[in-house]
């Protein structure tokens, strides 16, 4: 019996590409559900019933929720083209820094592009800046996050990759990425965005989707 592996989202949703991503590297064949996030469908709420959020891959009818974990769910599913390290340090180190995109990166993106006055975003850019040094750090010269291939970490960084040059664009902010500040961080983002691209969607007028997945 072939399987059955349905995908949840939202075109311009950052968790959701996450999950696409994945699923193209290791040439998993899936449905893409598209979700209105401000009218969501039946499926999706009984599929995700706590968080009511995108992605939700449903495989062969069990679901998996929160884009970080549907990510695991895939590599330890699918064999082929590992995206998480084997060895045991690595792999908590690589949940340690996607956690801190999550938590730490993301808000202060969202703060420097749109936040409530000037004064909040010029903090925000002074945060941000730190903690992408962190990141310019941890590629430690490395060709990706996940050394010569595409690893998870580099999938949960597409915030960076792929969209923080489109906020910067919709909201009218400008240098939070660049190769004088962040060289390995800037060369990542080129190559990383040549390597996965699959069309990135214009954000404007549709600031909100973000928030809505995990």
């Amino acid at each position: 019996m072939a399987e059955e592996v349905l995908l949840f989202s939202t075109w311009p949703s950052i968790y959701g590409r996450r999950v696409e991503m994945a699923l193209k590297l290791k040439g998993i064949e899936y449905k893409y559900i598209e979700e209105d996030l401000t009218n969501k469908s039946p499926s999706l709420l009984k599929y995700n019933p706590v968080h009511k959020k995108i992605p939700v891959l449903v495989h062969n009818g069990k679901p998996v929720a929160e884009s970080l974990v549907i990510l695991e769910y895939i590599d330890e599913t699918w064999k082929n083209h590992p995206i998480l390290p084997k060895h045991p340090y690595e792999r908590a180190n690589t949940r340690f820094w996607a956690k801190f995109i999550d938590e730490k990166c993301l808000p202060a993106i969202l703060k420097a592009c749109w936040g409530e006055d000037r004064k909040e975003r010029e903090k925000a850019v002074e945060e941000l800046s730190k903690l992408l040094q962190f990141l310019e750090n941890e590629l430690k010269g490395k060709r990706f996050f996940g050394g010569e291939t595409i690893g998870l970490l580099d999938i949960a960084a597409n915030m960076i990759g792929y969209w923080l040059g489109i906020f910067e664009e919709a909201s009218g902010v400008s240098e939070l990425l660049t190769r004088e500040k962040f060289p390995k961080l800037f060369i990542w983002a080129n190559e990383f965005v040549s390597k996965t691209s699959t069309g990135t969607p214009n954000l404007k007028g549709m600031l909100y989707l973000p928030r809505d997945g995990g």
